[in-house]
Parts: C-alpha cells; sequence; structure tokens
C-alpha cells in the first residue's frame, strides 16, 4: 500500500501525535517564541520528526514540517510520506504553511494531515484538500511525443 492511499490507524495518530509535542519543545523560536513540532508517517511506517528552527535573518527559518520532511529524507531516505501531525502549544491548531504544503506535496500528494493544539480544535484533512491544484513532478514530465 502507497502512502497515497494510507490512513493511519488510531494508534499511529497517538504515536505521531505525542511525536510532534516532543518535537515542539525542541523548537529553536527566540524571536517569534512560537513553537512548533512535526511528526510525519513514512510510507514504511516509519515517524520522523521536526520542529521550527528560526534564525535572525527571519527569510532562512526553517518550519518544523519541512525539518522533518529533510531529516527523514536525509537520516533514512524516506520516499512517500502517509501523514503529518503538526502541534503548537496555541488555544487553535495552526495548518502547515503554503511553502511547507509544497514540501509535503513532494512526497505525498494526498497524505493525511492533523493539526493539533493545547486546546479543544483540531485540522483534520488531507494535503490535496488545503493545497489544490498543487505544482509538483508531474509537471515537470516531458510531454507526449
Amino acid at each position: 500500500m502507497t502512502s497515497n492511499q494510507h490512513v493511519p490507524s488510531n494508534e499511529q495518530w497517538a504515536e505521531l501525535e505525542m511525536a510532534a509535542r516532543l518535537a515542539a519543545k525542541q523548537a529553536y523560536a527566540p524571536y517569534s517564541k512560537f513553537s512548533v513540532g512535526a511528526a510525519i508517517l513514512d510510507g514504511n511506517g516509519k515517524i520522523h520528526i521536526g520542529c521550527n528552527v528560526e534564525n535572525a535573518s527571519y527569510g532562512l527559518t526553517n518550519c518544523a514540517e519541512r525539518t522533518a520532511v529533510y531529516a527523514a529524507r536525509a537520516n533514512q531516505g524516506m520516499q512517500e510520506v502517509a501523514a503529518v501531525c503538526i502541534y503548537t502549544p496555541t488555544d487553535t491548531p495552526t495548518p502547515p504553511c503554503g511553502a511547507c504544503r509544497q514540501v509535503l506535496n513532494e512526497f505525498g500528494p494526498t497524505m493525511r494531515v492533523r493539526a493539533i493544539c493545547d486546546g479543544d480544535e483540531m485540522i483534520d484533512t488531507t494535503l490535496d484538500l488545503l493545497l489544490p491544484g498543487a505544482f509538483g513532478p508531474k509537471n515537470l514530465q516531458e510531454p507526449a511525443a
């Protein structure tokens, strides 16, 4: 089963949520004070984490979702993402930003996306609903002769 078809079990969501909460504690957010943790479930069922890492040159800041994807690819050769869970210690959940949506699209255009927080709200959707008409690898294919 490919990640594009994989729906995480309740147990996997619980593991992703715990991992995202722990990852947020590693965030480096001295400027915004907005810590974010992300946990991705790859196509093989492994969990990878990331946190946001800010920089005094604000444009060089990296979000938690992208950190998780890049680390999973660099460390484990991850090829597909089945799901992502994003945690913010706020009253309302925060979905992935546009840049993160684009990076996530590269590895799982229809992945499950869940954003959680300290409040009662949750976002539970799919990436293709968050990023309709996404640009991706298929757009770079050579035209048929």
